[in-house]
């Protein structure tokens, strides 16, 4: 009998669902596509319902594997997405959809709040800013436009407690997604009841936080019959999508640095205290007693994904970096502001857009794409050195994610950021992260040491080119520059 455990990746885009073998060999996975819905000018939606049929749909699918049994499966991790904030009654039923890591509808209550309760108190506790894509400026939201929701909401949860609650039909909060809570005190890991009522809200409103190791409970018979998994079934309560591709990437001691390269970019510093930057993200490792300080941008591996689907016509993604590769480092002075949905940090400017600058009738697709790979790279280099600011030194970095399957766009990375990349099996980090949690939970592996030493191995790795390292140097400093000399236009425009 083979031990197997189960990894659910709730995305932005799609659900990803992997079944591992307790040495990290991928058994069988399945993705299932579901909507963004975007109703107004900043508002960005999805269906945790939506979320809950695609699961089960892949999760039914990779039990028709031949390697894979329900039996054989010991536990089961959930990975999420960020920052939502899905009302649900007592009867367990969701109130509307939920607000996703992109929407940022509440920003006039920011500003209220900062206001009222005072910046300064509230990022002292909470360790982030205060700002609209965050969990707790959609519970007031919530509360000033949805009265009839807020009223009727007996907790609200996050995209892997909703499909831990579906599962095993038990509420849960894990620490790792705490961070979008301004009432959570990062130093101490715990609720604060006045800051909570500071805010106008309740600590009451969110589910006690557990340990993302910690088994919630067991697969439910209904939940059974949905999926095809065994009733029984041990469940732990997950984590944040970012932390769990963190941790998948093999980042899990002090002073290691993880690389996201899916839908959305950014970098998780792993350090041992809450250590707090205004224009970064502080939150909760999924490995106990560690803290990750993050950089989250909106473009990442998306950004390419958008042009394909817009410009690139039959294409496929490698032929799209085919033609990026032909181009030289600085794409001839095209460069591309990756601010497709606004931005998150280090710029955090929910007014920002989307950039080429540099076109000229010499320019062809080839230097848009190059421009786009360049853009996201920029992007991950504003935030490392918004990190080091904070006296946080990264050495190398461990990738994740689709956009380190390309050779040329990691190579890119490392050379804009001066950093060697190492790269995992990519595609998996993030399930991975998650399947680990549950093989810690459950007890296949002793502890995380043992998890990743069993687990993940580097596949490649690329190390910075001095003479295009020259070229990215100058470039970043106009990248900086066109941000700077376009925020108030973007600003009076979205007015």
């Amino acid at each position: 009998m083979s031990e197997l455990l189960l990894g659910i990746d709730i995305g932005t885009s799609a659900c990803k669902v992997a079944v591992f073998d307790k040495d990290g060999n991928v058994a069988a996975q399945e993705n299932e596509a579901y909507k963004v819905y975007y109703p107004k000018n900043g508002w960005a939606e999805q269906a945790p319902e939506e979320w809950w049929e695609a699961i089960c749909s892949a999760v039914r699918r990779v039990l028709e594997a031949p390697e894979v049994s329900a039996e054989d499966i010991k536990a089961i991790g959930i990975d999420g997405q960020s920052w939502s904030a899905i009302p649900i009654d007592r009867e367990r039923n969701v109130l509307c959809n939920t607000p996703i890591w992109m929407d940022t509808r509440a920003r006039d209550i920011c500003d209220r709040v900062k206001r009222e309760v005072g910046e300064d108190r509230i990022f002292e506790l909470a360790g982030n800013d205060f700002l609209p894509s965050y969990v707790t400026p959609k519970l007031l939201w919530y509360k000033q436009e949805r009265p009839e929701v807020f009223e009727r909401a007996y907790k609200y949860l996050q995209s892997n407690s909703y499909i831990g609650m579906k599962l095993t039909g038990e509420l849960s909060q894990d620490i790792s997604q705490c961070y979008g809570l301004h009432f959570f005190n990062m130093k101490e890991l715990c609720y604060d009841g006045d800051m909570a009522e500071r805010l106008g809200l309740s600590v009451d409103m969110v589910p006690d936080p557990v340990p993302c190791d910690q088994v919630i409970g067991e697969v439910s018979r209904e939940a059974a019959a949905k999926t095809g998994l065994k009733e029984g079934t041990p469940v732990v309560a997950g984590g944040l999508d970012a932390a769990c591709g963190t941790l998948g990437a093999g980042v899990y001691r002090v002073g290691q640095t993880q690389e996201q390269g899916g839908q959305a970019g950014g970098m998780s510093i792993c350090t041992d205290r809450a250590l707090a930057h205004k224009r970064l993200i502080l939150g909760a490792h999924v490995v106990p007693g560690l803290w990750l300080l993050q950089g989250g941008t909106v473009g990442g591996g998306g950004t390419l994904k958008w042009f394909r689907q817009e410009f690139g016509g039959e294409l496929s993604f490698d032929a799209l970096t085919g033609e990026a590769e032909k181009v030289p480092a600085g794409a001839e002075g095209v460069i591309f502001l990756p601010y497709m949905a606004g931005e998150r940090s280090p710029v955090w400017d929910p007014d920002a857009k989307g950039v080429f600058y540099g076109l000229s009738f010499d320019k062809t697709r080839g230097h848009m794409i190059r421009a786009l790979l360049e853009g996201v790279a920029y992007s991950l280099e504003h935030n490392l050195r918004t990190a080091e600011s904070a006296g946080v030194r990264v050495e190398s970095l461990n990738a994740m994610g689709g956009s380190s399957n390309s050779v040329l766009w990691t190579q890119i990375k490392a050379d804009v950021t001066g950093k060697t990349i190492h790269v995992p099996a990519s595609d998996t980090a993030t399930t991975l992260g998650a399947a680990i949690l549950a093989g810690v939970g459950c007890g296949i592996y002793k502890d995380y040491e043992e998890a990743v030493g069993k687990t993940i191995r580097i596949t490649r790795t690329q190390t910075p080119d001095p003479g295009n390292r020259a070229v990215y140097d100058r470039r970043m400093e106009l990248y900086l520059r066109l941000y700077e000399d376009l925020k108030d236009t973007f600003r009076e425009f979205a007015e």
